[in-house]
């Protein structure tokens, strides 16, 4: 695939328009993308009016609603009707009062209703994501029929590859056909003879995406059905847009694994004030989290003066629990989304976590005795006349600690799921500053259980 090269911002724009109106929408996207947005909507006003449409309906458009407003209005709003119903309200999400409100004067009837309808949805929902660009036939349509309304309305519409098929009496869903059927059918049979017996997959406006990628994805389709609560077709989810949105969900989520707040637009274009106050809240929770991790260690000062020893295997004690809680949590996490396990099987994760931890735990536990065997016996270093002793504390505290870090990491996601709390916000930092505290106090219990009367 070719990639367009952005072009110096000192060209006349209308010499871009000229080199870019011959290119693919995605590849004018990419160009767009590095200019400023003055440019970028000088840049759109000089090409053709479809190809303008065609690239703001593009999700990967970056600052599509800064753009928008550099353009004239009267441009605007006819750039606006033409974009899918989906697009178009996403974009006027992003649209700063009053330039909003101004707009959406401007716009026609239909396309200020659409508008209307869709941002009454959360933003999660399905019904957020749905176009409202769909082809519909009653029931009693030949196939020939069909096949010529088709052809009549395709250009209006965003996807053609499935017909919804309506009740002629109640207008409610009944049959969904694909376009390869109904192409290879009987011109004069009734479309209900190319349809599936089965009835449609759809799903509720009110449904998360993650529901309603579910269903996509396993049933290989390529737009699903949203009905209301009688059953009428209000709109479909196409493929295409489902994984836009997931691509969008995963970086968030990517971000919130990192230990801050997602980024509601592309790196490069965060301002530098965003960019702290998205990465300080979480950053100084994290920090005062792992102050508790100082409070901890004075609590056992007098233990190490006795055994300044054990003070060289706190990082690793801390790194193998935070470790095996980040594990944990990250496939947990992803289960959840996938449904690969829901809220009702905590329990059986927690036992199959607890002989998961021990194991893993025995594993590093038996590396790091050998690791102080072969240290001691080779002479590389002294753990003093009790280093079996402080060989057993390590390794039985990893054992302790691995497992309360699978443990832990594994049941925050359900916590925050059941606190109605995304669990990505279970990230891999949130999990390892609680298991840094608690792996401390592991340590040193086993420390004055094995050493009492020895070095303790």
């Amino acid at each position: 695939m070719n990639q367009i090269a952005p072009f110096p911002t000192k060209i006349d724009p209308s010499v871009l328009a000229a080199r870019l109106s011959d290119e693919r929408a995605p590849d004018i996207v990419e160009a767009l993308n590095e200019e400023a947005p003055e440019v970028a909507a000088a840049i759109l006003l000089g090409l053709p009016h479809d190809r303008a449409v065609e690239v703001l309906d593009q999700p990967e458009l970056d600052l599509a609603a800064d753009i928008i407003e550099m353009l004239p209005r009267d441009r605007v709003a006819s750039y606006l009707s033409g974009m899918s119903a989906d697009r178009v309200t996403d974009v006027f999400r992003e649209i700063e009062e009053p330039g909003r409100s101004d707009l959406r004067a401007r716009l026609d009837a239909e396309t200020r209703g659409t508008i209307d309808r869709l941002s009454a949805y959360g933003e999660e929902s399905v019904g957020s994501l749905m176009t409202t660009e769909f082809v519909t036939v009653p029931g009693n349509w030949t196939v020939q029929q069909t096949l010529d309304h088709v052809r009549t309305v395709e250009k209006t519409r965003e996807t053609i590859y499935a017909i919804f098929v309506l009740d002629p009496r109640t207008q409610a869903l009944t049959k969904a056909v694909p376009l390869r059927r109904l192409i290879s059918g009987n011109p004069d049979d009734n479309v209900l003879s190319v349809a599936a017996g089965r009835r449609p997959l759809a799903v509720s406006p009110t449904a998360s995406r993650e529901e309603a990628a579910r269903l996509i994805s396993k049933y290989d389709l390529l737009a699903l059905p949203v009905v209301d609560a009688v059953g009428h077709l209000i709109g479909i989810v196409t493929v295409d847009d489902m994984i836009d949105a997931m691509v969008e969900k995963q970086t968030q989520d990517v971000q919130r694994f990192g230990g801050m707040e997602a980024l509601p637009e592309p790196y490069m274009d965060i301002g530098f004030g965003t960019m702290i106050r998205k990465r300080a809240g979480w950053l100084c929770a994290l920090f005062l989290g792992e102050m508790m991790t100082a409070t901890a260690m004075q609590g056992f000062e007098g233990q190490l003066e006795k055994a300044i020893v054990l003070t060289l295997f706190i990082p690793l004690i801390m790194s193998s629990g935070g470790n095996s809680g980040s594990q944990a949590t990250s496939l947990l996490i992803r289960a959840l989304a996938l449904h690969e396990v829901r809220l009702r099987d905590w329990w059986r994760v927690a036992l199959r976590e607890v002989p998961t931890g021990l194991l893993l735990g025995a594993i590093l536990g038996t590396i790091g005795i050998v690791r102080i065997v072969v240290w001691q016996k080779a002479g590389l270093y002294d753990y003093g006349e009790h280093w079996m002793l402080v060989a057993a504390t390590v390794g039985a505290a990893l054992v302790g600690i691995v497992t309360f870090g699978s443990l832990t990491g594994s049941m925050l996601p359900f916590v925050l799921q059941r606190l109605g709390f995304d669990p990505a916000t279970a990230s891999a930092p949130f999990v390892a500053t609680l298991v840094d505290v608690t792996g401390l106090v592991i340590y040193f219990s086993v420390a004055m259980l094995i050493l009492r009367g020895t070095l303790l």
